[in-house]
């Protein structure tokens, strides 16, 4: 069972321009989609990874703020 046991577990993640997707996957033997968000220019989404949630993916011009760092994504050409 996943329990949660510190700050460690939020990622902040602010939207560098229009249209940011967020989506949230799926824990378990088949990865899916469970949670999809579109950020505008200067939004903020704190997301917490859960019993449900193993991995957040990001498209589009974003900055990560996470426990173990900084990270900005980038919009694909």
């Amino acid at each position: 069972m996943y329990r949660p046991n510190s700050q460690n577990d939020y990622v902040v993640i602010k939207a560098l321009e229009n249209g940011v997707n967020v989506m949230g996957l799926t824990r378990g033997t088949d990865t899916r989609f469970h949670h999809a968000e579109k950020l505008d220019q200067g939004e903020v989404l704190i997301a917490q990874f859960t019993e449900h949630t193993s991995a957040i993916k990001i498209r589009g011009n974003a900055k990560v703020y996470t426990p173990f760092g900084d990270v900005e994504s980038e919009r694909n050409s």
